[in-house]
């Protein structure tokens, strides 16, 4: 096996792997990615992001079916819950570690070239409103098994201080896809659609605008059996109820002011099942296009609220493939570019991995990860717990 090589642009640099299973519960990828050892430096630094990170290797792995249904059962509270939720962490890492040592073989590397893994656990209860979070993982399993330095439980810190403990990806995107002096909206399509908006001089904020993938999978899967509308090609073919979507947007929570987060706590199928109980005679394509209309919609209206100026819109994660849903996006969007973060050197599916490998590197630099303007938090934390290797 070979050493990672401590030469860099800047000088020198370290490698951090960064696993991230979001709500979409499509399974988990991971990166391999490079940092500056002076992360400070790098902050402050005017250079492009492209030298001050880089992502050696990716690496996806799908969930077991038993475990994608074991984890959506865990979002609602149910019978024997703790004992459940112990067994599948134990099975997600599992798969965090098939991720882990596809990264290692790709770049010909063994666990002591890497310094940390950021692993960010499987969200099963976001309640910052009730002071908690709670993410699946077994981050002492982990370290165990791969050798390898773990850094999880991002959120608990934040949310002590006040916070929602989320979104924790903005000051990253700061650091991997801002230029200085633009106006620049990043958003991510996960099962949630988040928002991160960064003005010229590089203030920050960010949010969850409402649901994305969880509704519009959900519901496919629901009446075709699918597991995604690929391309956005069913909802494409539908058409729009305006009355539902009304209906849909008078959710307390799309006009309540940031800071917010949200998960499928709140939008989940029965919730929609709710809304169209006076909707009864509406076709499920239709319901379909009305739902990818209404994820595009919740995003355009903070975008104009929020960020007026912004003229790039960056799209991120697996909804960033539903054609579908960028296309209503860029007609609601007039005047804005629409594009993938991939013009900016990072791949949609790379984002948020290589955000909680940055997060881990700056726990182990005792540097703060989240901004109190994106979660609410009473001031700059030092993210994260640590299990030695």
């Amino acid at each position: 096996m070979t050493k990672l090589s401590h030469d860099g642009p800047q000088g020198p640099v370290d490698l951090y792997i960064g696993l991230m299973s979001g709500t979409s519960l499509d399974g988990v990828d991971g990166v391999l990615l490079e940092l500056p050892r002076n992360l400070e430096w790098a902050q402050q630094s005017r250079a492009p992001s492209a030298s001050r990170m880089r992502v050696r290797a990716h690496a996806h792995q799908s969930f077991p079916r038993n475990l994608r249904d074991e984890l959506v059962v865990l979002t609602q509270s149910g019978p024997d819950e703790i004992h459940r939720a112990q067994c599948a962490a134990i099975e997600l890492v599992g798969v965090y570690e098939r991720v882990v040592i596809a990264l290692l073989r790709e770049e010909t590397l063994g666990p002591a070239a890497v310094r940390a893994i950021g692993a960010h656990g499987q969200t099963v209860r976001h309640r910052p409103e009730r002071g908690y979070s709670v993410q699946i993982n077994a981050p002492a399993l982990l370290a165990e098994r791969t050798g390898i330095a773990v850094v999880a439980d991002f959120r608990s810190r934040d949310i002590a201080a006040g916070g929602q403990g989320a979104p924790l990806v903005p000051a990253f995107h700061q650091a991997a896809l801002w230029h200085p002096g633009e106006a620049l909206a990043v958003l991510n399509l996960g099962g949630i659609a988040n928002l991160t908006l960064i003005d010229d001089v590089g203030g920050v904020i960010g949010f969850d605008c409402g649901p994305a993938n969880t509704l519009i999978d959900g519901w496919v899967r629901k009446h075709l059996g699918f597991e995604f509308d690929a391309g956005g090609s069913w909802a494409a073919g539908g058409r729009v109820s305006a009355a539902l979507l009304r209906d849909l947007l008078a959710e307390p929570y799309f006009a309540a002011p940031p800071p917010k987060s949200t998960g499928q706590e709140l939008f989940n199928l029965a919730w929609l099942q709710r809304v169209l109980a006076v909707h009864a005679t509406l076709n499920p394509q239709d319901v379909q296009t009305t739902l990818a209309e209404l994820t595009a919609a919740t995003v355009a209206q903070d975008l104009q609220r929020h960020l007026p100026e912004a003229r790039t819109l960056l799209v991120c994660g697996g909804g960033s493939e539903n054609a579908d849903l960028v296309q209503r996006l860029r007609r609601l969007v007039p005047g804005v570019d629409v594009m993938s973060s991939s013009t900016r050197g990072m791949p949609p599916q790379q984002v948020e991995a290589a955000a909680f490998a940055w997060l881990a590197a700056r726990t182990l630099a005792d540097l703060p990860g989240n901004v109190p303007a994106v979660t609410g938090a009473a001031g700059p934390r030092v993210l994260g717990a640590v299990y030695a290797s």
